[in-house]
């Protein structure tokens, strides 16, 4: 079992940066795809983006250009960079590990992510 801590989230003004930090309790954290999710109100969950165990990323188009995945090994974490954020990127934003050769996946509890001026 992989348990998964996010912190980070908290409100800030249209344009505003913040960055999300998700720590993994697994020793063999390199060889996970990492990812970030966001929920909003009512809506389906989503892909935001994420990091494979190479380091290749991928990200919605809605955030390309604004947000930056990146991960730590060492320190078993991965962040996400959010810059000029819009109040369309409100939501709870959960971190998911995938281990593609047992096809499980874990999920954080969510950090709230609040865009307002």
């Amino acid at each position: 079992q992989v348990q998964l801590v996010e912190s980070g989230g908290g409100l800030v003004q249209p344009g505003g940066s913040l960055r999300l930090s998700c720590v993994a309790s697994e020793s063999n954290f390199n060889i996970y795809t990492m990812g970030w999710y966001r929920q909003a109100p009512e809506k389906q969950r989503e892909l935001v983006a994420f990091i494979g165990s190479g380091g290749s990323t991928n990200y919605a188009d809605s955030v390309k250009g604004r947000f930056t995945i990146s991960r730590d090994n060492g320190k078993n974490t991965v962040y996400l960079q959010m810059n000029s954020l819009k109040a369309e990127d409100m939501g709870v934003y959960y971190c998911n590990a995938y281990h593609s050769g047992t096809g499980r996946n874990y999920w954080g509890q969510g950090t709230q992510v609040t865009v307002s001026s």
